[in-house]
C-alpha cells in the first residue's frame, strides 16, 4: 500500500520518560501516516507500552512534543486526547463483565463519552444502537450482543475491546498485543479483523511480538530497545536489519 507522505497524523519528537532515574524513552522521534498500520516492536523492556501510555495520556512526558493532526497535545489527559480521537486496547483485557456485549460498546460511544456522568441507557437511540452493532459486526460478535462480556471466549473478548475502541469513532487506534494467547486460528481470523478496521480508522498502530501477523499486516515498523528507536522502515528490511536482529538475541519477547 503506498502511504501518502503529507502532514503526519501523529508526530513524536524527542519523546522521553523516566521512572526514579530509569529510561524509559530516551528523546525518541517518528511520525505516523494517514491511511497506514504501523507495527511498533522491540525486545522486553524497550518501552512499547511505556510509549503508548504517554502518547495516550495515562504518564506525563518527561520532555519532547506530541502533536496530533498539527495540534501541541502534550500533557493532554487520557479523557481529553480520547475525545479527540486516539483510542486503545490493553495487554490484559478490560471489559465490564457483567454487562452486556451490547452494552460494553454503548457506554465506549462518542456520544457517552462526550456526557461521562449521565447513564449510558437512560436514553439510548436507535442510531446508537446501531452505530454500536455495526462495530459487533466489524468484530464477527453481533451474534452474541445479548450475551454478559463474562461469558466470551478469549479471542472473543479480545474482538470486543476493538470494537469498544471503535466505538469513541477514533483517529488513531493503538493495539497493545491484541494477538496474545491466541492459537493460530485465533491470531489468522484476527488478522482478517484488524484488516477491516482500516476503513473506520485513519491509523493503527500495533505492539506485537508474533512476527509474522506484523509481515502480513504493517505498512511500516518501527523498533525502539531501550527506549530509543534502533530501525524503521519497510517490514522486509527491518527483519533484516543487523540491529533489529542483535537487539533480538536472547530476548524472551515479553513485553515490560
Amino acid at each position: 500500500m503506498m502511504i501518502a507522505r503529507g502532514e503526519p497524523i501523529l508526530q513524536i519528537d524527542s519523546l522521553s520518560k523516566s521512572f526514579r532515574g530509569l529510561v524509559a524513552l530516551d528523546a525518541l522521534s517518528f511520525e505516523v501516516y494517514r491511511g497506514e498500520i504501523l507495527g511498533l516492536i522491540g525486545p522486553n523492556g524497550a518501552g512499547k507500552t511505556v510509549l503508548v501510555n504517554v502518547i495516550s495520556g495515562f504518564y506525563s512526558a518527561n520532555s519532547g512534543t506530541i502533536r496530533y493532526r498539527g495540534q501541541d497535545v502534550t500533557g493532554f489527559r487520557s479523557h481529553e486526547l480520547s475525545r479527540l480521537g486516539i483510542a486503545r486496547t490493553y495487554q490484559n483485557i478490560r471489559l465490564f463483565r457483567r454487562m452486556t456485549v451490547l452494552e460494553n460498546v454503548l457506554v465506549a460511544s462518542k456520544r457517552h463519552a462526550a456526557r461521562p456522568f449521565s447513564s449510558a441507557f437512560a436514553v439510548t437511540r436507535h442510531s446508537d444502537i446501531a452505530a454500536a452493532m455495526a462495530q459487533l459486526e466489524r468484530m464477527r460478535l453481533a451474534d452474541k450482543a445479548d450475551h454478559l462480556a463474562g461469558s466470551l471466549a478469549y479471542g472473543e473478548a479480545r474482538r470486543l475491546e476493538i470494537a469498544r475502541a471503535l466505538a469513541g469513532e477514533p483517529s488513531i487506534l493503538f493495539l497493545d498485543e491484541p494477538a496474545a494467547g491466541m492459537n493460530e486460528r485465533e491470531t489468522e481470523e484476527l488478522s482478517a479483523d484488524i484488516r477491516s478496521c482500516r476503513s473506520a480508522v485513519d491509523v493503527i498502530v500495533i505492539i506485537e511480538h508474533d512476527m509474522e501477523l506484523l509481515r502480513e499486516l504493517s505498512d511500516r515498523l518501527l523498533v525502539i530497545a531501550s527506549g530509543s528507536k534502533i530501525a524503521e522502515g519497510p517490514p522486509r528490511a527491518v527483519l533484516a536489519d543487523p540491529d533489529v536482529i542483535e537487539a533480538y538475541l536472547g530476548a524472551d519477547h515479553d513485553d515490560e
